[in-house]
């Protein structure tokens, strides 16, 4: 599927993943063997506007969501809501400015912060940082954002749902081995 109008493609992507892999080392954890999602929301400013998502696991079916979000100093995830997603966030590493319904709080590395639906928010890396999310289950359609120029209609859905059924199926076999 082709998600280039939302994710960074070919060498920008490349670069960003080795910046990712990079963090990973000086934190000293190992990056998940999961596909990663590098989303600039189609607005094509990665580094102000965007995040990169490892999804653990978003199962649909079974009604949960839990996936490493990385943001990078100074860049933000736009302002949105969910109708049926609840999230909690867990800062693994770093800094980052949570607004949420106008509120605006600094999380630092062990801070949770629960997002229940329908509450406007957006978050901004104050130095490169990790982000646990568990949630229900991550569905374009459900994500309501404030800038109408982020395209929403279903692709990245699609593509969450695909690196679902391939990582699922990853598992599924290396566990019959």
């Amino acid at each position: 599927m082709n998600t280039a109008g939302l994710e960074l493609v070919g060498e920008e992507k490349e670069k960003a993943l080795k910046k990712v892999r990079m963090l990973f080392d000086s934190w000293s954890l190992t990056l998940p063997d999961v596909p990663s999602c590098p989303f600039h929301f189609g607005l094509h400013d990665f580094y102000n506007i965007g995040e990169i998502e490892f999804d653990i696991n978003n199962n649909i079916e079974e009604g949960y969501c839990g996936k490493f979000i990385v943001i990078f100093k100074n860049q933000t995830c736009p302002m949105h809501y969910h109708k049926i997603k609840h999230e909690t966030f867990y800062l693994v590493k770093g800094r980052v400015e949570m607004e949420a319904e106008g509120d605006i709080i600094v999380m630092k590395q062990g801070d949770i912060k629960v997002m229940p639906q329908n509450t406007r928010h957006r978050f901004t890396g104050l130095e490169d940082s990790l982000i646990l999310e568990c949630s229900k289950p991550d569905i374009m359609s459900d994500s309501i954002f404030d800038d109408k120029n982020i395209d929403r209609q279903g692709k990245r859905n699609d593509r969450k749902i695909d690196i679902y059924h391939n990582a699922h199926d990853r598992v599924k076999r290396s566990c019959k081995s």
